[in-house]
């Protein structure tokens, strides 16, 4: 499987966990600070759009990356904006750009597997967000487990990551409450880009 592919694993396992969302669900606390699910999806749906226009080699305009909002039905919008993002994806030729990501950095573009690296772990992460505020399971294949897990650990920690907004939080121990023979490649993923792989939502919410 190339990044192309793994991508394409992470979107549609975010599809199947938000799929799992009721009418009732839509204002849960997420491991995302201040985030309810309703706000993290159309963050979701957000990038999904930004990230398929930059695949077209529009993504430098601002007005590209603005938030959208999901209206009546979230489910179907979120659907929708990932299957744009797929569609982007699976150009031909797509490997071959430079992507614009005006959001990390305003003046260069990346390579398109650089591109969708950085898409592709922030699916991961954001599949195991959606279960873990619905309380279910984030299911992704092994192989892209494996491979979201150098991807996780590459990403810069410092400052920024403590500042209001970061796309994560400060890495966090992955020996803390763990099982008895270590963490897995998933709680490494988590704990890496600052997620407790313990978390649950508040009680009563």
């Amino acid at each position: 499987m190339d990044i192309v592919q793994f991508d394409r694993a992470a979107v549609l396992e975010s599809v199947r966990v938000v799929e799992r969302a009721g009418p009732g669900d839509w204002d849960r606390p997420t491991p995302c600070d201040r985030w309810t699910l309703r706000l993290l999806v159309e963050h979701m749906g957000t990038q999904h759009i930004g990230f398929a226009a930059a695949a077209r080699g529009e993504g430098s305009g601002p007005a590209v990356w603005e938030p959208r909002r999901a209206g009546d039905d979230p489910v179907a919008w979120y659907r929708g904006a990932a299957h744009a993002l797929l569609d982007g994806f699976a150009q031909p030729g797509v490997l071959e750009r430079r992507f614009a990501l005006p959001e990390i950095d305003a003046e260069g573009t990346f390579p398109a597997a650089t591109a969708i690296g950085f898409h592709f772990i922030d699916y991961v992460v954001h599949s195991w967000d959606v279960a873990a505020a619905l309380g279910v399971r984030a299911a992704l294949p092994p192989a892209a487990v494996e491979a979201a897990l150098p991807i996780a650990l590459r990403v810069p920690g410092g400052a920024r990551r403590e500042q209001p907004g970061a796309a994560f939080r400060p890495a966090l121990d992955p020996g803390e409450g763990v099982g008895a023979d270590g963490a897995d490649t998933w709680e490494l993923i988590l704990s890496a880009l600052g997620r407790s792989p313990k978390w649950s939502p508040p009680q009563g919410s």
